[in-house]
């Protein structure tokens, strides 16, 4: 087997995400990247592929001309898929033209700008059989995934209650007027989209109960609330939710709580037993029940399941995060890439990864939450 050739639209100098992309994509060693267009102003772009070491000839002014020129080349040359690392509003277009092109994607959340464009991109992937993977990392982490095994495996019984949180404090006043990058495209709907926190941070925190304990979210009951006078999005909401099989639940998702830093939290109570995980505590998984003492997972210990164990990389007590649960999505996304060429099966456990569908939900989700809100906290279908 070779490496999988990669191919980055956007993340070019001076971009977090784009960073955070190259690295991760990089640790397990299965993924090289060949190509990129970083940037829309051609020289920028060269300038990132300069400081990437890439081969000149492969650093492209636009991701027109890149997906135009790469598939050109031979197959055993050209990149094999495309990683998407443009602000928000601009997902869409270079999606569609690398999928319509042949090529595979991994794209940054959320999918697309709205749900219009989100359900385009579903139907190009179903025409094309291409495979498509979506970057909620907070799913990819070992504890989650010995959470959602266990919820899997009946453990917990009937779920009846999941509260998840997601509080960020670095919004509480007006950074976005002191010129701060990651703040100014985060309050702007011509950027960032119809919501501010919901989108931004709500997404994962919606993605990350319904991975867990399986279940859709089947209406919701929403106050948003924008506390930062002169900010046009939201950056405080308090949701209500129903599941499918009848539990009841509880989304907070907030960037104005002072002092909070990534405090991703999911709390899952069942009849038998209970679950909490901590994103800011992530190698640790608390599990409680009625009728025995309480047990901790931690990653890499014992009695973890043996797929939560194929994803942890280090010794037990060393911790892994954002970056390795990061790396988990790419890890299996390259693995069922190399079965393509292979022309070997790929099983629905191959394709653990954000997908198509789950940006779909996201998107609804965030539609649904708003439209409860500015209809006065009412119910409302997803």
């Amino acid at each position: 087997m070779k490496k999988v050739k990669m191919g980055m639209i956007g993340g070019g100098t001076g971009s977090f995400i784009g960073g955070v992309h190259r690295m991760v994509s990089a640790i397990d060693g299965q993924i090289e990247l060949v190509c990129g267009a970083f940037s829309s102003n051609p020289e920028k772009s060269k300038e990132s592929g300069k400081a990437l070491m890439l081969d000149a000839d492969r650093v492209y002014d636009s991701f027109q001309e890149m997906i135009e020129s790469e598939k050109q080349l031979p197959e055993a040359v050209r990149m094999d898929f495309v990683a998407v690392v443009t602000p928000n509003h601009m997902h869409f277009t270079p999606v569609k033209m690398a999928l319509e092109n042949g090529f595979h994607v991994v794209c940054d959340k959320p999918i697309a700008f709205n749900l219009k464009e989100a359900l385009k991109i579903k139907e190009i992937v179903k025409v094309t059989g291409l495979q498509f993977a979506l970057t909620h990392n907070y799913t990819a982490y070992p504890m989650v995934k010995q959470a959602k095994g266990l919820v899997d495996k009946g453990t917990f019984g009937k779920i009846r209650k999941v509260i998840v949180e997601y509080s960020q404090g670095w919004l509480a006043t007006k950074v976005e007027d002191s010129g701060q990058k990651q703040a100014s495209w985060r309050v702007d709907p011509s950027k960032s989209g119809a919501g501010g926190a919901i989108s931004d941070i709500g997404t994962h925190a919606e993605n990350l109960m319904e991975y867990i304990t399986g279940l859709k979210i089947s209406e919701l009951c929403a106050d948003l609330t924008t506390f930062v006078e002169g900010r046009l999005l939201d950056d405080d909401a308090n949701i209500l939710l129903h599941f499918d099989n009848g539990a009841k639940g509880i989304l907070h998702t907030s960037q104005i709580c002072v002092g909070e830093e990534n405090n991703l939290n999911i709390r899952v109570y069942g009849e038998k037993a209970s679950l909490e995980w901590h994103q800011q505590e992530p190698n640790t998984l608390q599990v409680k029940y009625l009728d025995k003492p309480f047990e901790t997972y931690r990653t890499g210990g014992s009695g973890v399941t043996d797929y939560s164990s194929s994803v942890t990389r280090i010794p037990a007590g060393h911790p892994e995060g954002y970056l390795e649960a990061f790396a988990t999505i790419y890890k299996n996304f390259a693995n069922v890439l190399q079965l393509l060429k292979q022309e070997k099966e790929v099983t629905k456990a191959d394709k653990d990864y954000p997908s198509v569908e789950d940006g779909i939900r996201g998107m609804l989700f965030v539609n649904k939450v708003i439209e409860s809100s500015k209809a006065g906290q009412k119910w409302v279908k997803m």
